[in-house]
């Protein structure tokens, strides 16, 4: 496959999606082949959210116009007007805010041949939720165009499947995301072929390994120490582990954002730096405060879904193993899981894998990430899900 993104906006920075992207060009160019609510399915890593950005581009901007660049510009950078686009920080997108989108929904384009509305995480819906959403998917305006994003179209209500129409994103290959990551970093094409294997294809996540040594380490030692556990003891030990590294790793991208934020609104509101808070202006601060409480959270349960997804391809490892196979994710620790295949039975790996499964679900359930942890690692030392 050719890595080489197309140079024209606004698909420039969508990657082996050729097919998708040839849909979207076709609707966006011809109101015949133009559905007025879309969903976007793929794995994370995938490019939904680029690519419904350079969609909401192609459609608001006017074909052939001089100033077409710089609107498709205004709405990849996400300050064009007719641009509403929800990305939620939270475990949930809101009532709230999904009837906010909705309220957007029915006002005229401004500037544009349409007013686009993206939800990127719709996947995060409570039932209620996607209720709000109904009517609106199912008549919108004439000139308003939805385009929801998640990663399976399994993860919506039925009703909402119904009212869309679904584009599939394809999921690239390792060797394919290993020459995109060195293409765009120009990391050591060894480590960029492990990070794409260890990411398993989601381009983000391997591009982050392919440059941060430290988050390398991290992955390494957390499947380590998932190996090691033997007893509950080792679960409770492991689980802790787990949970900090987690907290770290979460913490370590939100503290810097998390301060600039700060920053700027105190500067906004014209407090210098070091200076008292006026009391006025101390409501602003703790809505700031209590968003970035909630970021954090999700970051952490991310963060934790993550590890999930590493112990998931470790135990998908043994499984084919067992089953007289080698084309492991984690190659580097092939001595360590042929002797776990050797000893296991494939249902008790199968009982492991069921059970990360059952964990990521509590989790998005909000269980207590350590709780739902220990009884995972239990799990792995037993072979029982108790």
């Amino acid at each position: 496959m050719d890595v080489t993104a197309p140079a024209t906006l606004p698909w420039g920075d969508v990657w082996g999606q050729e097919e998708a992207v040839a849909q979207l060009q076709a609707a966006a160019s011809d109101p015949a082949n133009l559905t007025h609510a879309w969903l976007i399915t793929g794995p994370p890593g995938s490019g939904r959210s680029t690519l419904a950005h350079a969609f909401a581009a192609a459609l608001i901007a006017e074909p052939g116009d001089e100033a077409a660049e710089h609107v498709m510009h205004q709405v990849l950078t996400g300050v064009h007007p007719d641009l509403t686009a929800l990305r939620t920080e939270g475990v949930i997108i809101s009532i709230k805010d999904a009837r906010a989108l909705v309220e957007r929904s029915y006002f005229a384009p401004s500037l544009g041949r349409y007013r686009v509305i993206v939800m990127e995480d719709a996947d995060r819906m409570a039932e209620r939720t996607s209720n709000v959403l109904l009517k609106a998917l199912e008549e919108p305006p004439e000139r308003t165009v939805w385009v929801l994003c998640a990663p399976s179209d399994a993860d919506l209500l039925p009703t909402i499947r119904s009212r869309v129409r679904t584009l599939r994103l394809r999921e690239p290959e390792v060797a394919d995301v290993a020459a995109l990551i060195v293409q765009r970093t120009g990391a050591d094409p060894v480590i960029a072929e492990q990070s794409a294997r260890h990411a398993q294809r989601h381009i983000g996540m391997a591009q982050r390994l392919a440059t941060d040594a430290a988050a390398r380490d991290r992955r390494d030692l957390t499947l380590r120490g998932v190996l090691r556990v033997r007893g509950v003891g080792d679960a409770v030990d492991v689980a802790g582990e787990i949970a900090k590294a987690a907290k770290d790793d979460a913490d370590a991208l939100t503290l810097e954002r998390n301060e600039a934020e700060r920053a700027e609104l105190l500067r906004m509101v014209g407090v210098a730096e070091g200076a008292a808070v006026p009391p006025a202006v101390r409501g602003q601060l703790n809505a700031l405060e209590e968003e970035q409480k909630r970021r954090a959270t999700r970051s952490l349960r991310d963060g934790i879904d993550r590890v999930l997804t590493d112990l998931q391809s470790m135990f998908r490892d043994i499984v084919v193993l067992q089953y007289g196979r080698a084309d492991l994710v984690n190659a580097e620790l092939a001595p360590e899981l042929e002797t776990i295949a050797r000893d296991w039975s494939p249902q008790r790996t199968l009982t492991v894998l069921d059970k990360i499964a059952l964990t990521r679900r509590n989790l998005e359930q909000n269980v207590a990430p350590a709780l739902a942890l220990e009884s995972l690692l239990v799990t792995v030392a037993s072979g029982r899900t108790l």
